[in-house]
């Protein structure tokens, strides 16, 4: 398995695993959408043998603080790997590479809305520990946050407002 940037001729490939992964279009959409719109946008693919079976992407959130201060950090979402490709290491694979190329583009934290027993494992714990709550009406574990540096997540707290796109997509 190779996990890689997406590469223009990946986004029909892309756009099918998040189809068949979520059963809807709707993910599929958003990853197009953030493609067009979102910066930063980092997307990476994993490639078996030339086919695209997982794809994970990340884009920008902004959390501001009641004192008005903003920081922008990066969201995972959505994160995808075919039917019969999972349960076999592929997205574990994704996430540990994404926040890895996250790292070194220079951010220190990233959110996700996702399961709780899955991104733990990441180093990801329930954002409210660190004052952070999302602007969508999510269950306290479901939203979650990590540190890529040491200390980068101690002066964000606040609401987390993910790219206006996310809101079409639901």
């Amino acid at each position: 398995m190779n996990i890689r940037h997406e590469m223009l001729e990946d986004v029909d490939a892309i756009r099918r695993v998040n189809e068949l992964a979520f059963g809807r279009p709707n993910e599929a959409r958003l990853v197009d959408a953030l493609r067009e719109a979102a910066s930063p946008f980092l997307s990476l693919v994993a490639d078996v043998d030339g086919e695209i079976v997982g794809h994970i992407c990340f884009s920008p959130v902004e959390v501001e603080r009641e004192d008005g201060f903003r920081a922008f950090i990066l969201g995972l979402a959505p994160m995808a790997v075919l039917p019969e490709h999972q349960n076999q290491g592929i997205g574990s694979e994704l996430v540990v590479r994404g926040l890895e190329e996250c790292r070194n583009a220079g951010f220190g934290v990233v959110v996700v809305l996702g399961h709780p027993e899955y991104y733990p494992r990441f180093g990801f714990e329930p954002a409210s520990w660190r004052g952070v709550r999302s602007e969508y009406d999510v269950p306290d574990p479901v939203f979650m946050i990590t540190e890529l540096k040491r200390g980068a997540a101690v002066e964000i707290r606040g609401l987390a407002r993910y790219h206006e796109v996310f809101k079409d997509a639901e």
